[in-house]
């Protein structure tokens, strides 16, 4: 019992270091500034958020912060911006194709994420590519409709809908 409340306290301390240095990035960006009173309100601000939320982190069941975790995340959020490009230019070309090239339906997918933060994170990162939209998570599996269904087949579809976020979300948060 010991051992575990070291590790809680040993995470809540790294989170918290992790968040406080990314906060200061973040206010340092923000403010262009490197005067005294600002660097002062910045240390101070980055404190009190970060003190707050360190407790809060590991609470709604979120993994503790890494290095790896950040490189990953910082990652995934290139991936996800190119994605949702790649999926407006589809979708674009299919509004102004005069043929109209859309093959609507519901797929299945399936997920090996065991979070639920993780299956939320990877629902709405389908949702935000423009032509796929997540109607329901049930369990490990997503019910995604489809602009235009290349697959019906569980594991095809699985790895084209789901598998470009979901290899990094793992990292992230198992």
């Amino acid at each position: 019992m010991e051992s575990k409340k070291y590790f809680i306290v040993k995470d809540r301390i790294k989170n918290f270091l992790y968040l406080f240095v990314f906060l200061m990035v973040v206010w340092f960006l923000l403010t262009s500034s490197f005067n005294s009173q600002m660097v002062f309100a910045g240390i101070l601000v980055s404190l009190v958020i970060s003190f707050f939320i360190s407790e809060e982190y590991i609470a709604i069941g979120l993994p503790p912060v890494s290095l790896k975790r950040i490189f990953y995340f910082i990652l995934y959020i290139f991936v996800l911006f190119k994605e949702i490009i790649k999926a407006n230019l589809d979708v674009a070309y299919r509004v102004i194709h005069p043929g109209m090239p859309i093959k609507p339906g519901i797929v299945v997918i399936k997920t090996n994420l065991k979070k639920n933060i993780a299956k939320l994170i990877l629902a709405n990162s389908i949702t935000l590519t423009p032509g796929t939209f997540t109607l329901d998570i049930i369990g490990d599996k997503l019910l995604i409709h489809w602009i235009y269904v290349k697959s019906s087949d569980l594991k095809e579809a699985t790895e084209i809908v789901g598998e470009r976020f979901e290899k990094f979300l793992r990292v992230i948060f198992e």
